[in-house]
């Protein structure tokens, strides 16, 4: 068994976004993390963003290619990519945090266009996005509210560009379908309205409510891998 974590938009390094979750579950349980690399934030392409929401998602089939069985967590833009990845042998079980589990011909940038009070993205040239407006402090307040300073500053050394194919392209398959799944809700999150979330963990088998900001796997690595102990068990 092993875990695949799928990482949200506009950033890169998955596995530090992902690492307080991932040594905590190690040392309970033994099992497995680590990132895909998303090639329309420029992890496999020598840092140029390249592809977009397709190549994401053959990214992520590829490493689930590579085990027998995956817990797959996407957080965020990563539930898109689980969705248009479609089925896998190897999904045992999918959790999303704060994230999407869209119907098909839905695309990333429509499923976030009624939000009140949405997150600013301009054009970064060169086919890219990028957010906009933000410092590491302003940053942190909206994404990292319930982290310190430090950990603020490091998350905001990861925000990069992203294709806006990533944004734009409609979903072709519905990968979450007939896949047992648990979505936690972020109460405290001011990226994703709580009513958004909901929309989507309507979809989910269960859900799970959570007092964080929209990075519990940061903030509360211990809530995040008691859900996944659950799921194991």
């Amino acid at each position: 068994m092993e875990l695949l974590f799928v990482h949200g938009a506009l950033v890169r390094d998955g596995a530090w976004w992902w690492q307080p979750t991932a040594d905590l579950l190690s040392e309970r349980t033994g099992i497995r993390s680590r990132a895909v690399e998303l090639p329309s934030c420029g992890e496999t392409t020598s840092g140029r963003p390249a592809g977009g929401l397709v190549a994401d998602a053959a990214a992520l089939r590829a490493a689930l290619d590579e085990v027998d069985e995956a817990i797959v967590v996407g957080h965020s833009y990563g539930g898109t990519v689980i969705a248009e990845a479609g089925s896998h042998p190897a999904v045992r079980q999918l959790l999303y945090v704060s994230s999407y589990l869209p119907d098909v011909g839905q695309a990333q940038g429509a499923i976030m266009a009624d939000e009140p009070d949405p997150v600013s993205i301009g054009d970064a040239g060169d086919g890219t996005l990028a957010v906009a407006g933000y410092d590491a402090a302003s940053f942190g307040a909206r994404f990292l509210q319930d982290a310190d300073e430090s950990v603020q500053r490091a998350a905001w050394e990861r925000v990069t560009t992203q294709t806006a194919a990533a944004f734009v392209t409609p979903t072709s398959a519905a990968g979450w379908q007939g896949v047992d799944s648990t979505y936690l809700v972020c109460t405290d999150d001011r990226s994703t309205t709580v009513a958004l979330q909901r929309s989507h963990a309507a979809r989910a088998t269960r859900a799970v409510d959570v007092p964080t900001g929209h990075h519990p796997f940061i903030t509360r690595p211990d809530i995040v891998a008691d859900v996944v102990e659950s799921v194991l068990s």
